[in-house]
């Protein structure tokens, strides 16, 4: 018997839609003759229990929500069992980057007969990342998104939090050391990333490599008000790296600091500095 195919799937994703395209995708795979498993989530840690408990012996699992649910299948699976998404998270940044349809027949579609493509993963202080994870002030700006957070949320929450974090803000003075090697001169923010369209509205390098075993590293020498608002200005406008953002890569990015720095995690709050991150393994998405 053909093995089959598992949605694992964030029911009050994408402000309550999780559930209808869950069954949607799974009415069209049936369609197609598939056996499918579908399950909803209700609790945190749901998808990266039934990811391993039933995920390896798929034939692929899809994942319906946003970062978060994506993250806990990721956990759950090992490098060799294809994920397709289905993208109903406020960013979606990945499936922005990979060009990834959002209707439930194409993703069913794409599901059974896209390519796999591997994806690097790494670990933050032993957080699984696949996206970006960032030191200084973006990572305040999360921590004021996540202090005043009732329910979903939007981009324009980021505004807001931004503005909130700037206040009583003074750039921190960060030792970093890449593949073991300390980066001279000043950084004062950084960003560990795997993708092009970071938060969904700026963009990063279009050299991003995604299975090279290293994550590109954003090192901003100018982290003053004005020199990260000159920094976002060309993310927005064309991209980075450039002006006082430069570009490394590496495969172990170890972050300290004299005062505690605060750094998230794809999106969601970690902790304060000391930071270690490295690259752990890969992960395989379905694309077209």
């Amino acid at each position: 018997m053909p093995s089959p195919v598992l949605i694992l799937a964030n029911p009050i994703a994408g402000r309550g839609r999780g559930e209808a395209v869950a069954h949607s995708v799974a009415q069209a795979l049936r369609r197609a003759g598939c056996d499918v498993d579908l399950r909803l989530t209700r609790a945190r840690g749901d998808a990266q229990r039934w990811a391993h408990e039933s995920g390896r012996g798929a034939r692929c699992v899809v994942s319906v929500g946003g970062d978060g649910t994506l993250r806990e299948v990721f956990e759950g699976l090992d490098e060799h069992t294809p994920v397709a998404l289905a993208p109903l998270g406020t960013a979606n940044v990945l499936s922005i980057d990979l060009e990834l349809p959002r209707e439930p027949e194409a993703i069913a579609a794409l599901a059974l007969a896209g390519r796999t493509q591997a994806i690097d993963v790494a670990r933050a202080n032993g957080v699984l990342s696949f996206l970006v994870t960032g030191v200084g002030l973006d990572a305040a700006a999360v921590a004021e998104v996540e202090r005043v957070r009732r329910g979903p949320i939007t981009k324009l929450a980021y505004v807001g939090a931004m503005w909130r974090a700037l206040r009583g803000y003074r750039a921190p003075q960060l030792t970093v050391e890449l593949d073991g090697q300390r980066v001279d001169g000043p950084v004062g923010m950084l960003l560990i990333s795997n993708v092009i369209h970071y938060g969904g509205s700026f963009r990063l390098s279009p050299q991003r490599r995604l299975d090279d075993g290293a994550f590109e590293v954003y090192l901003f020498r100018d982290a003053s008000r004005i020199g990260l608002a000159r920094a976002g200005l060309r993310a927005w406008l064309a991209h980075l790296p450039g002006g006082a953002c430069e570009l490394r890569r590496a495969r172990a990015v170890l972050v300290r600091s004299d005062a505690p720095v605060p750094y998230h995690v794809d999106g969601d709050r970690g902790g304060a500095t000391p930071l270690e991150f490295e690259v752990c393994g890969q992960r395989r998405v379905i694309v077209p």
